[in-house]
């Protein structure tokens, strides 16, 4: 019986073996000093392959972050055009006060509002398959606009308005579909929980999954049901977010 306030005997145990086997395989003093010596004599060339990879971003991520600055370039195009701006200058300078993910992306548009060329070609072009509503729809703006003559801010406006809109409906779904997330999560680490609830009993479960036929196949199943629970739970999460948000 386990002790009050204590571990089992179990865990105790496979928590020693596991330290003594980190002992063991772990590098001596030696080689710890070789490795923090040649460590600090890394290649920049090798440390900015690295930091590339690690601190690129994720495609929802740089989708959020367009879709943050499309809202702040109409907002900021408005403010421009109610001060009296032409739509040229207005854009241009609403241009230069966001911070786009790519800002190399929008400077052939521009390029477009100071020349006097085919802006609303150049925001479909800049515009990202992935968050880059805003500007479809200032495109769309825009062209109506010249088509017109006249009524830019209203436009812009109402556009603004549309994308702040749709933004707090994401943001509402991401917060009720945050529950079927971390269902997701919770399955992932079940096998992991009994492991050690078994450890913890004073079980061996290790030895039963690859002693012999029958915890094999117990293993391989439960494994892919695991698997499955989270890729069924993953796919409703997706499906959920396509259906709700525009």
């Amino acid at each position: 019986m386990t002790p009050p306030g204590g571990l089992a005997p179990g865990l105790v145990a496979m928590l020693a073996a596991a330290l003594a086997a980190w002992e063991w395989a772990g590098p001596d003093a030696g080689t710890t000093r070789l490795t923090s010596l040649t460590r600090r004599r890394r290649p920049r060339d090798m440390r900015r392959f690295w930091a590339a990879i690690t601190r690129r971003p994720r495609p929802g991520a740089t989708a959020a972050a367009w879709r943050a600055a499309s809202i702040e370039l109409c907002q900021s195009l408005a403010a421009e055009l109610s001060a009296g701006r032409t739509p040229g200058d207005a854009l241009a300078r609403a241009v230069s006060s966001v911070n786009p993910p790519d800002p190399a992306a929008l400077a052939p548009v521009v390029a477009a509002a100071r020349d006097g060329g085919d802006v609303a070609a150049a925001l479909l072009h800049a515009a990202p398959a992935r968050g880059g509503e805003g500007l479809v729809r200032l495109a769309a703006c825009w062209r109506v606009s010249v088509a017109v003559g006249g009524g830019l801010t209203a436009l812009v406006e109402r556009v603004c308005a549309s994308l702040r809109e749709a933004q707090a409906h994401r943001e509402e779904v991401a917060a009720q579909l945050s529950g079927p997330r971390a269902t997701a999560r919770m399955l992932a680490g079940l096998p992991v929980l009994g492991l050690l609830m078994a450890a913890g009993l004073g079980m061996d479960p290790l030895a039963f999954l690859f002693g012999g036929p029958a915890g094999f196949v117990c293993l391989v199943v439960g494994l892919a049901l695991d698997a499955a629970g989270v890729w069924w739970t993953h796919r409703l999460v997706t499906r959920a977010e396509e259906m709700t948000l525009p």
